[in-house]
């Protein structure tokens, strides 16, 4: 796939569920939220832009490059297996899926994996701009785990890029500030994560937080039974953010985002 063909399909989807899901918090708000938003979201997408420069100056390819250059070298398991190129795309989103759980799950659980995690979870509010909101050392090392995990399955680009634009856009989906119907929340939340399934991730409560780890699908939380349906304060009620750090000044400006991991009063989540 042509290189600029793939940023122009991510841009594009990037910027039209971003505003979709401006539109759709305000028409519909799931809770009251308590920072000033035109800091957070200064914030967080300036933390995006600063993210995207630096990746491709750091990131020797891309993991859709990286797909094109496993194919051309036969190197993967779906390049050693031949499947129809529907199974074969099907089965890479399921398993890059399960990768990023089992790579979302390792961030809680190592200490100073958990510092970089925590500038996420830092955020006093959840909503769009949160799925977007990740520390740059965070954005560097998962690019390299989703890289590694690229060479090993040896995926199609075209299932690469699919799977880069599900991921963008339901991150974005399941951390919006948007009220659905009780009974269509729990019909979704059979087949993908739902903002009031992943927001209960969110809690202060560390029993909770380590809870409902999955992005695009919700299969993997119950099935390695991490899967908690509610908050037990409710969605109305429930703390958002980090206990050890409730100053704006520390969680959704800039300066304070990029420095948090190596302030000290932190705790591992528990």
């Amino acid at each position: 796939m042509d290189e600029q063909l793939e940023v122009t399909i991510r841009l594009t989807s990037f910027g039209g569920v971003l505003l979709g899901m401006f539109l759709w918090e305000w028409l519909t708000p799931r809770r009251r939220l308590v920072a000033k938003r035109s800091w957070r979201w200064s914030s967080n997408l300036g933390l995006v832009v600063i993210n995207g420069i630096l990746a491709r100056v750091v990131m020797p390819v891309t993991a859709v490059g990286a797909a094109q250059w496993a194919s051309h070298r036969h190197w993967g398991l779906f390049n050693i297996i031949e499947l129809p190129s529907w199974i074969e795309i099907v089965a890479a989103l399921l398993i890059l899926d399960l990768a990023i759980y089992g790579q979302h799950v390792l961030f809680h659980w190592v200490p100073w994996l958990w510092r970089l995690h925590m500038v996420h979870h830092a955020d006093l509010d959840c909503d769009a701009t949160t799925g977007l909101r990740f520390h740059t050392l965070e954005i560097l090392l998962s690019a390299f785990i989703k890289l590694a995990a690229v060479f090993i399955l040896g995926p199609a680009a075209i299932a690469v890029v699919i799977f880069e634009v599900l991921l963008n856009a339901s991150s974005m989906f399941n951390h919006s500030n948007i009220r659905l119907p009780q009974w269509l929340d729990s019909i979704l939340r059979r087949w993908v994560v739902t903002p009031d399934m992943h927001r209960v991730h969110h809690s202060v409560i560390r029993s909770e937080l380590n809870h409902n780890f999955g992005f695009n699908l919700p299969w993997w939380d119950r099935l390695f039974r991490t899967y908690q349906a509610q908050p037990r304060a409710g969605h109305e009620g429930m703390r958002i953010g980090v206990e050890d750090f409730r100053d704006e000044r520390q969680t959704n400006r800039l300066p304070g985002m990029l420095t948090l991991p190596f302030r000290r009063r932190q705790r591992r989540a528990k």
